[in-house]
């Protein structure tokens, strides 16, 4: 089952594909959001989707899967490789850094260079999503029980900014308005095996990344527990998970530029085009 929001930004209704059907969610919830996840809301369409208005949602609007979340958290150098390709040690524990909630659109939606960017970069990767709140967590294994599914993230960067002009914290180059592509769909995890997914992303339809998150240097679980160490995950919230070697910070091509065109697809999650345009 994939859970989505189909519609204008703004007025996006949510809805549920399930063996090619789509039903209209708009009786069972106003929205895919933190209350929606943390009520049982997955287990509830499951119960209820046979009874739920079908319809057709050709040619609409995808919106983000999720709306919007109160804290968007990111992992940085999560995998060695890409570590590697920045000229970077593979981190001892999670690095952490911030994307602000309104930088997440929908999958399709346009992406916009920034006034005065030169280094514009892309980065497939898998975002959890939040079901229960975590803080605390006894164990790695008890993070399992608060992830509600998961969904492609282009963690989209602007290196002058993250790295140049940042003054030692990454968020400058994470926050851009359009920064933070989201779905197609949230996936609910119990449909997901996490620890083995192809990531994949293309400019202007030539290969850029193809890696797996087995190649992550610290898994889902581990993440999410982490981070229930040092602050309080609610449900709804967002986790970008890193992103696999591959991108224009490793010199080996191009960064973007208004007209370009980004592809990233996840095995089992979607995937999602976004056309650059100037801001």
């Amino acid at each position: 089952m994939q859970l989505q929001r189909i519609g204008e930004l703004g007025a996006e209704r949510p809805v549920a594909v399930h063996n090619g059907q789509v039903r209209d969610l708009s009786g069972l919830t106003a929205d895919i959001d933190g209350e929606f996840l943390a009520s049982g809301g997955i287990a509830a369409v499951r119960e209820r989707f046979d009874s739920l208005p079908e319809i057709d949602i050709a040619g609409q609007r995808i919106g983000a899967p999720l709306a919007r979340p109160q804290a968007v958290w990111c992992v940085g150098m999560n995998y060695a490789a890409h570590a590697a390709e920045s000229g970077a040690e593979p981190p001892k524990v999670p690095v952490l850094f911030f994307k602000t909630p309104n930088t997440v659109i929908g999958p399709d939606d346009e992406v916009l260079i920034p006034r005065g960017s030169v280094k514009t970069d892309w980065e497939v990767e898998l975002a959890i999503v939040i079901g229960k709140r975590a803080a605390y967590l006894e164990s790695v294994q008890d993070a399992w029980d608060h992830i509600a599914g998961y969904a492609v993230s282009n963690d989209v960067s602007e290196r002058a900014f993250q790295l140049e002009q940042s003054g030692g914290q990454w968020s400058k180059g994470k926050c851009c308005a359009t920064f933070n592509p989201l779905g197609p769909s949230l996936v609910p995890a119990d449909e997901v095996d996490p620890g083995n997914l192809r990531l994949q992303s293309w400019v202007n339809g030539e290969p850029r990344q193809d890696s797996s998150t087995a190649d992550m240097i610290f898994d889902v679980p581990t993440i999410v527990h982490h981070l229930s160490q040092y602050a309080v995950l609610e449900p709804g919230d967002v986790i970008n998970t890193g992103t696999p070697q591959g991108v224009a910070l490793s010199g080996r091509f191009p960064y973007l530029k208004a007209g370009d065109v980004m592809e990233v697809e996840i095995s089992g999650l979607g995937r999602a085009r976004q056309v650059c345009g100037q801001a």
